[in-house]
């Protein structure tokens, strides 16, 4: 790693911390190094890398932030770059880490809001870490609500007479909190969120996911460090919460793992400061979802779980729905035919005694008859058990309205292998060419990834009739 000119003055902050902390040189380059790569960073330090930085030398750009993250492990109180005597870096150098303050991870999604507007290519290029999901879901489940959000005015100074002093201008750092956040500028945020959630549904993430992105660093932002008080502020994380989380949705779609990652752990943080423990439970289910996408099945149940456990039974029904169908998708990965079956059980007794008169958060009301069917076909596919999964997949597709393009592609690919399961290779490739003609028109790589898993299926049928028009049929889209 390149590092900056030495500096004259030795680093007795970052010496002092070594020998509290019991570290040996080449002990704190390996666990710099092991954290590096938790965060899909593959760094090269050793002890001759520490023996330079406590001689005043700076190491470059996201180092210093994992220092300190390294002490803050090992001594059990959060430590800055600039206690360790290092120059601090935006702290977006991960993003998996969960924030010790409401400042804190305001100032985290911020960065990560402006360095992705920036079209920072190697931002999408950071590779997804099972290693990351533990601690922010662990922080999540034993943490509470933070006590204060608000952000207030900074008082005006009056004279000791009552006469106003006369105003001179003041530098940004003097004048505190901006604008004053209001009922309708909440608003405006869920009509926001709402609008892009639907181009995503009907085009798919990287239709809209960039002006996403940007609205969140030019209007979310200046809200979040503005002025407001304890009920607006929890209003104001709220949204900034969800538009977070669709902000990792839309990279999760067009196959930006790492990103897609880092936005929801900041969305987790941002619901805790918002007091609203049903909606971090939704992103934990977010999160399995994409370790299910992944092949990551372990961590997948083990996320749904601890959302189950963290929104407790006092849920409405079809939040319990969706939390136990999203667990029984992990284990339907790991090939778990018990587990699946009973998750799955038990998401449909729960949806069962979900009445019109519930309160549901508006987060979770796509969960439907739709969406269960839906999960149940998934679930009977990666079991190999095709005559019901054809069943349900064709039960979704009855149900779900057409503004979900996306969600019913999936299911379409879903039947088209239930059908090839069954041996029905006709209508496994008459569904499978419409499910390719919907995948060109989205920009979803996740779309044309269940094409693709579809068309490996049919490797083993490549000679026959059926296959060689469905390729025809394909070759011509493009």
């Amino acid at each position: 790693m390149t590092e900056r000119p030495a500096q004259r003055t030795p680093n007795r902050q970052l010496a002092a911390l070594i020998a509290e902390a019991g570290f040996s040189n080449a002990g704190l380059a390996r666990r710099v190094d092991q954290l590096g790569l938790e965060h899909g960073l593959d760094l090269r330090y050793d002890k001759t890398s520490v023996t330079r930085w406590l001689r005043g030398q700076q190491p470059r750009g996201t180092t210093p932030a994992l220092i300190a993250e390294v002490f803050t492990r090992r001594l059990g109180r959060r430590l800055s770059a600039q206690d360790l005597g290092l120059d601090a870096c935006a702290p977006v150098y991960a993003g998996l880490e969960f924030a010790a303050t409401p400042e804190e991870a305001v100032d985290i999604v911020s960065g990560l809001w402006r360095k992705d507007s920036g079209s920072h290519a190697e931002l999408r290029k950071i590779a997804f870490t099972p290693a990351g999901l533990v601690v922010p879901s662990r922080d999540w489940l034993i943490g509470r609500a933070d006590d204060k959000v608000a952000r207030g005015e900074t008082p005006a100074r009056v004279p000791a007479q009552g006469r106003p002093l006369v105003p001179r201008q003041r530098s940004q750092a003097e004048r505190g909190p901006g604008q004053k956040v209001t009922g309708g500028d909440i608003a405006a945020l869920r009509s926001v969120g709402d609008l892009f959630r639907s181009l995503d549904d009907m085009y798919g993430g990287g239709h809209a996911r960039q002006a996403l992105v940007r609205y969140l660093e030019h209007e979310c932002e200046p809200m979040l460090r503005g002025t407001y008080g304890e009920q607006t502020g929890r209003r104001l994380f709220a949204a900034a919460a969800d538009l977070t989380r669709l902000a990792g949705w839309t990279s999760y779609d067009i196959a930006a793992h790492g990103l897609a990652q880092r936005y929801f752990v900041q969305s987790l943080r941002l619901a805790q400061a918002a007091a609203d423990r049903a909606y971090g439970s939704f992103v934990l289910v977010t999160m399995s979802r994409q370790a299910v996408y992944l092949g990551h099945g372990r961590e997948a149940v083990q996320l749904a779980r601890v959302a189950q456990q963290g929104v407790g039974t006092n849920a409405p029904p079809v939040v319990q729905a969706l939390l136990h169908a999203v667990e029984a998708r992990g284990h339907g990965v790991l090939g778990e035919v018990r587990a699946c079956t009973a998750s799955l059980v038990r998401a449909e007794r729960a949806l069962e005694v979900a009445r019109p008169a519930d309160e549901v958060p508006h987060w979770a009301r796509f969960f439907d008859e739709a969406q269960l069917a839906d999960e149940f076909g998934h679930c009977h596919r990666d079991l190999q058990q095709f005559r019901a999964a054809a069943q349900h997949a064709e039960r979704s597709l009855q149900l779900r309205a057409p503004a979900y393009a996306r969600s019913r592609l999936f299911c379409r690919v879903v039947l088209a292998s239930a059908r090839l399961g069954l041996g029905e290779l006709d209508q496994a490739c008459q569904l499978g060419a419409e499910a390719a003609g919907q995948a060109v028109e989205m920009r979803s790589v996740r779309a044309i990834e269940y094409v693709k898993d579809f068309e490996r299926r049919l490797e083993p049928y490549k000679d026959a009739a059926p296959v060689r028009g469905y390729r025809d049929k394909v070759a011509a889209l493009g």
